[in-house]
């Protein structure tokens, strides 16, 4: 699996580096075009225009419901029609356990107001946002339909191995961590997690892979097969594609760490409607 800065196959582009005032062109109606964002953190980001925009966590810079609230109006105000969204490890408000578990309260020193957290999770489900196209994923698919008429199925998990404190944590290297991606449908053609896959565009500054094992091992057995583009994020500095070639037990797979800060810039992934 090789990294690069753009791609293109007779099934794929992938555009890293682009003038934001002058993107790349929508290749037709035969394809659809995903722009791809992680770790916002409550940042705002000139972000080109497409089908579907895929943000894979970290809306928030430290988990509270008003920095929450900033990335969602800002994400209403963007014109894609379709927006599917999850959560990562900063956005505590998003996490039930961080306002009812007393074992993360001990850790932490506190739960979060049950109250902050029902209205976080009540907003990005709310009528303002499904308006505004938003879809939230927490471990859930779903599906939609272009204006072109593809029909594209998604998975979303926030899980992403227990670093600090955080949202949405599972430790790694052990079942838990297996049960959480277990679940993952065959059937899965665009994945968002937060977390990257150990070994796939995840390597810190310190020269370390800091990626789910468990993650790759379930992308690696052979059973997500439909599986074209994994988006995820967390390792601000990993931030790139990889490409798997198509073989015996999955399509070609375009797997891109979108995290924002260290780029400024989305990634574009443009997919044929094949």
């Amino acid at each position: 699996m090789s990294q690069e800065d753009t791609y293109s196959s007779p099934t794929a582009y992938v555009y890293t580096r682009y003038d934001i005032d002058k993107p790349p062109p929508h290749p037709g109606k035969e394809w659809t075009r995903f722009i791809c964002i992680s770790d916002t953190h409550s940042r705002r980001y000139k972000v080109p225009n497409g089908d579907v925009l895929l943000h894979s966590g970290d809306l928030s810079s430290w988990g509270y419901a008003p920095q929450i609230e900033t990335t969602i109006k800002w994400l209403e105000g963007l014109p894609h029609p379709v927006k599917i969204v999850i959560a990562g490890n900063h956005d505590l408000a998003m996490d039930l356990k961080c306002a009812t578990d007393e074992q993360w309260a001990a850790q932490s020193g506190g739960l979060l107001p049950l109250k902050e957290v029902e209205g976080a999770r009540a907003r990005i489900h709310s009528e303002s946002a499904k308006k505004a196209g938003i879809h939230y994923l927490e471990y859930e698919s779903m599906s939609f339909t272009t204006n072109s008429g593809r029909t594209w199925e998604v998975y979303g998990s926030p899980g992403t191995p227990k670093y600090a404190l955080g949202a949405f944590q599972y430790r790694s290297h052990s079942e838990e961590a297996v049960e959480v991606h277990s679940h993952i449908p065959p059937t899965t053609e665009i994945l968002l997690t937060h977390t990257p896959p150990f070994g796939t565009c995840d390597r810190t500054r310190k020269d370390k892979h800091a990626g789910c094992p468990a993650l790759a091992a379930r992308l690696d057995s052979g059973k997500l097969m439909a599986c074209k583009l994994h988006i995820f994020g967390h390792i601000h500095e990993a931030f790139g594609i990889a490409v798997k070639p198509a073989d015996d037990s999955c399509c070609e797979r375009i797997s891109v760490n979108a995290a924002m800060p260290d780029s400024s810039l989305a990634t574009i992934v443009d997919l044929l409607n094949d």
